[in-house]
């Protein structure tokens, strides 16, 4: 059986929390006609064309219909893109800031969140329990997506087994938007713990540049001589920035 696309009659009462308590205005009853046939050809268009065949401000309205049925969400998808700059940064964006959008109540956080959940679970499964050393591009992949947007720095540490195959990925510390707390000691004990035999360190620079710090130089060697200390090893340290990630075992750092 076909699916229809078609919007269905909607009821003339609306319940309490039914609708993002920051929507301005609700529509009742049916859809005018403006409404459900852009919301007809959108889908339509996604699904002959998948992701690519739309701009961001078309995706962001079709992940939006669920939020906000009864709206046009054009104005809200694009005034989401004017505020975080693009696709990724809006999914990606907290929901304290997010709910700082005129119009960006509960209902479309979730949403939003949902999806950037989903984004990150699919990346996970590209590396967890796979040997990481020969899955290095998906690695980098998962960091980018996980990290490379966020607004305060956030440091990870994935844990690695004999054979290089990833057993734990824990965020181990989070910090201000140029600092995270990092200690060495906690990092080893959580190794012997996971009865891990090698890390590689990750966190992120919220500005974009993932040159290191002295900090992160300094905290970098400190890790890396605990490890040596109970046979541990240090494969790497990779510093995500907005487009680009550097990673202290290719500069010579390690």
């Amino acid at each position: 059986m076909v699916a229809s696309f078609n919007e269905p009659f909607l009821p003339l009462v609306v319940s309490p929390g039914d609708e993002d308590e920051a929507q301005p205005s609700v529509l009742t009853g049916r859809l005018p006609s403006y409404i459900s046939d852009h919301r007809l050809r959108l889908r339509d268009r996604f699904t002959q064309g998948g992701g690519a065949a739309l701009p961001d401000y078309e995706l962001l309205e079709l992940i939006l219909f669920r939020a906000i049925p009864r709206q046009d969400v054009k104005p809200l998808a694009r005034l989401l893109l004017d505020t975080f700059g693009d696709f990724n940064r809006v999914i990606t964006a907290s929901p304290a800031r997010l709910q700082m959008v005129k119009g960006a109540g509960p209902a479309v956080v979730l949403e939003l969140k949902l999806v950037e959940a989903a984004a990150q679970r699919m990346m996970r499964a590209r590396v967890i329990q796979k040997p990481l050393l020969s899955s290095w591009d998906a690695l980098l992949d998962y960091c980018h997506t996980t990290m490379a947007h966020r607004e305060t720095e956030q440091f990870r540490v994935l844990f690695l087994d004999r054979k290089n195959v990833l057993i734990a990925d824990e965020e181990q510390a989070k910090g201000t938007v140029d600092h995270v707390p990092v200690y060495p000691r906690e990092i080893v004990k959580r190794a012997l713990e996971l009865n891990a035999s090698a890390l590689i360190l990750v966190h992120n620079h919220p500005s974009g540049d993932p040159t290191p710090s002295d900090a992160d130089l300094s905290m970098t060697h400190q890790v890396k001589d605990a490890c040596e200390a109970l046979g541990l090893t240090l494969h790497d340290h990779l510093i995500i920035g907005k487009s680009r990630e550097l990673s202290f075992r290719s500069q010579g750092y390690l």
